[in-house]
């Protein structure tokens, strides 16, 4: 009797559980190759970044901290991941703030030879959400910041954008050095 009870009660949970997944929205039973992605930003908008990212780089390229601070989101948020001035800064830092970031970029554009040089035919920009893309492509810079020596160097450029009132603002910046391998 006691096993008729249980064989009874675990029906009962199993009809209760398909019940509930049966008025669940169809979507959720969908298998992943079924479910279709929906980009959350447009071919216009995607071009539109990509028209700024190089608007950016020209601007940065004649050291115009004007027209770049234009770019750059007005947050405490703001974030550019560099080189220190000293090892004992760490060598390589997050810079957070529009005034930091900005003071950071004076610094570089003022210590003399500082150039980014995109491999635009390897850009990709995408959307992240409605109000947030990203911008990845490999890069050589040529700086003299920090006693470097002002050859190109290979890095990986990642920049995170974000829509505001005033449209798209570039609220990160982060450039990954490639090292360079040993030659065999």
């Amino acid at each position: 009797m006691r096993s008729d009870k249980r064989l009874l009660v675990a029906a009962r949970m199993i009809a209760g559980l398909v019940g509930a997944l049966s008025s669940m929205p169809s979507a959720w039973a969908q298998s992943p190759s079924r479910t279709r992605v929906v980009e959350p930003l447009d071919a216009a908008t995607l071009i539109k970044i990509r028209t700024l990212y190089r608007h950016l780089i020209e601007a940065e390229n004649r050291h115009d901290l004007a027209e770049v601070r234009r770019m750059v989101w007005d947050s405490p948020s703001t974030l550019f991941v560099a080189k220190t001035a000293t090892l004992e800064e760490g060598n390589w830092a997050g810079f957070c703030g529009t005034d930091v970031v900005m003071q950071h970029l004076a610094d570089l554009y003022s210590a003399g030879a500082f150039r980014i040089d995109p491999d635009y035919d390897k850009e990709k920009v995408v959307g992240l959400t409605h109000d947030v893309a990203e911008t990845y492509a490999p890069v050589q810079i040529t700086v003299a910041y920090a006693g470097q020596t002002p050859v190109p160097r290979p890095f990986l450029m990642i920049l995170n954008w974000i829509r505001t009132p005033q449209g798209w603002r570039m609220a990160s910046d982060i450039a990954l050095p490639i090292p360079i391998p040993p030659h065999s």
